[in-house]
């Protein structure tokens, strides 16, 4: 991408799972999997599953769990991969796209802010749901590829998880020939501790649908709680 001059004087991040959508679309996808008979069902969903409480406990083993969760799909052929996608997105994610999120997202749009979305959840899950919400900016976890352009199960590069996210924003921003002090305010959604470097790196961190030890955090802090799917915000 050719570095550009950038107009806008905010940047605006947002989180994914439980942030904009209700639901971990990472998970989702795994059980998704299971529905349409691409991975076993006993089996997979107790991985999918142990690896979605160590997500929630904060010491997921990203790597692991990456050759885990592409295993029962990435073999496939490009043309199974993309009907996959679709089904996903038709059958899960859309109907889980509530209003307020949608709108949220283009209120910060229209202020002319810079805006992304952060995820720890891989590309190839993500980039439908970010076109879908009409966000141009991913940053999701990205995923190897050989000569022959299969997907190898490892990741590329420095995943979207935890510290990491920063390291990910910093190269982005570079890439557009910026940096974090190019901008006024910074603002970062999320409902997830996992996400606290972060959190902690803008000046505007939100604490989206949080989890209870990011509300407790939030509320020490003076943090901005938002309660997006229920319509309720709460302010200290």
């Amino acid at each position: 991408m050719t570095a550009r001059p950038l107009a806008s004087r905010t940047l605006c991040l947002f989180d994914l799972d439980h942030t904009l959508l209700p639901i971990d679309s990472d998970h989702a996808f795994g059980d998704f999997l299971v529905r349409i008979g691409w991975a076993d069902a006993d089996a997979f969903r107790r991985g999918n599953d142990a690896f979605y409480a160590q997500y929630l406990a904060g010491r997921l083993d990203i790597d692991a769990y990456m050759s885990f969760t592409t295993a029962p799909w990435r073999g496939r052929s490009p043309t199974e991969q993309a009907q996959v996608q679709e089904r996903f997105m038709a059958e899960v994610v859309r109907p889980q796209m509530k209003p307020q999120a949608l709108e949220l997202v283009r209120q910060h749009q229209a202020a002319g802010d810079l805006v992304a979305i952060v995820t720890a959840t891989n590309e190839f899950v993500t980039t439908p749901i970010a076109a879908a919400f009409g966000v141009e900016h991913l940053l999701a976890v990205q995923l190897e590829r050989d000569g022959a352009g299969t997907i190898t199960g490892r990741i590329r590069g420095v995943p979207s998880y935890q510290g990491g996210k920063i390291t990910r924003v910093d190269q982005w921003l570079q890439s557009l020939g910026a940096r974090w002090g190019d901008f006024e305010r910074t603002t970062f959604y999320s409902d997830s501790p996992n996400d606290l470097p972060l959190l902690e790196r803008v000046s505007d961190p939100v604490a989206t649908n949080p989890s209870p030890a990011l509300q407790q955090v939030a509320q020490e802090r003076g943090w901005r709680i938002l309660k997006l799917f229920n319509d309720q915000e709460i302010h200290r």
